[in-house]
């Protein structure tokens, strides 16, 4: 069946130059799809390792926990598991003008626009982000350990999620899953958002209601400082913006010399401070170990601009999780019947 849909997608996009692109992708979802194994054929190989066993076991009660949180049917997604030959399924090339902080978009009929590529060869990805530079972008690749195809396939359990402890993997696994009940068409920075929000905010009733308490308890306290930390990295993308507003690089080079003064002289001393303040070693804290150019900023921005608006929007409604679902899910179908305004994100927040 997921070859069916395969063939029809490419059918349908294939008078755009894009096809070929299309075609690799669609040659390692397949690959992906035919490699896979029943989740109780893995369960019953006395050649699986026990921890990866548990892992599966693990992701079977996350799901079912999931679906019977938001009352929708369970679908047929993770009823199988694909063990990958490298640690990344995926990597992602995001490519950003010189002069600003902005994801280049690349369209698909039917599928929308994304903020991004994704290519399950290393090579490919590499040879296409150097295509991006010398078109005069700035390029960031990364490696991608989950994914969702929403609904064009039945997504796998990937061994990669086996890396992620109990608290990383639920978060996971209700960001993927929240995909696959609540879906915004060209809207990927909102989708993101939202996914990432309420995963987070299904952990506390999750880990309350499976007696683990304490341990969410430290986890969150390290989440809380991770919270602080990516709070502040949008804002500096935000200053770092203003900054190539008011100073108009001409070149790359002229660009380049903005974001190393930037990155040395405010965002690296600010970042450390506040680690320090907040006993995170350096070799811990994550914003200085990454690399930072447009690409990786506008990249950043994609899963955590809209957060704060997010939790905004639930405390002034006063709404839990459940009613503030039902509320986006409203404000969705509104939308949708309405021509004023463009984009969701717009009218939801407006």
């Amino acid at each position: 069946m997921d070859f069916l849909k395969l063939t029809l997608i490419l059918f349908l996009l294939g008078g755009c130059a894009k096809l070929d692109y299309l075609y690799e992708q669609s040659a390692g979802q397949i690959s992906l799809q035919s490699t896979a194994r029943d989740n109780q054929e893995m369960l019953k190989n006395v050649r699986v390792p026990s921890e990866q066993k548990e892992k599966i076991r693990k992701i079977q009660s996350l799901k079912k926990y999931f679906y019977r949180y938001w009352g929708k049917k369970e679908t047929a997604i993770y009823s199988q598991t694909t063990m990958l030959q490298n640690k990344a399924v995926t990597y992602l090339v995001v490519a950003s003008p010189f002069q600003e902080i902005k994801a280049e978009e690349t369209c698909f009929p039917l599928m929308g626009c994304f903020p991004y590529l994704g290519f399950f060869n290393l090579a490919k990805a590499k040879d296409f982000a150097k295509k991006k530079e010398a078109e005069n972008f700035v390029t960031w690749v990364r490696p991608v350990y989950a994914y969702s195809t929403l609904g064009y396939f039945t997504d796998t359990i990937l061994s990669s999620f086996f890396h992620y402890n109990d608290y990383e993997l639920a978060e996971l696994i209700f960001h993927e899953l929240f995909h696959t009940i609540f879906f915004i068409n060209n809207q990927v920075e909102l989708n993101e958002n939202l996914a990432n929000y309420f995963a987070k905010e299904m952990l506390e009733e999750y880990f309350t209601k499976t007696n683990q308490l304490d341990y969410l308890r430290i986890e969150q306290k390290e989440e809380l400082e991770d919270k602080t930390l990516r709070k502040m990295v949008v804002n500096f993308t935000t200053e770092l913006q203003g900054h190539y507003q008011a100073l108009l690089p001409k070149t790359k080079e002229e660009s380049q010399a903005i974001l190393d003064e930037f990155l040395e002289k405010k965002f690296k001393p600010e970042i450390l401070k506040k680690c320090q303040e907040i006993n995170i070693p350096p070799k811990n804290c994550f914003p200085i170990e990454k690399q930072w150019n447009n690409a990786s900023f506008a990249a950043f921005l994609t899963y955590e601009k809209k957060s704060d608006d997010l939790e905004g929007l639930q405390k002034k409604l006063g709404l839990d999780l459940r009613g503030y679902y039902k509320f986006i899910s409203k404000k969705y179908d509104e939308f949708k019947d309405q021509s004023e305004v463009t984009e969701f994100s717009k009218y939801l927040f407006q």
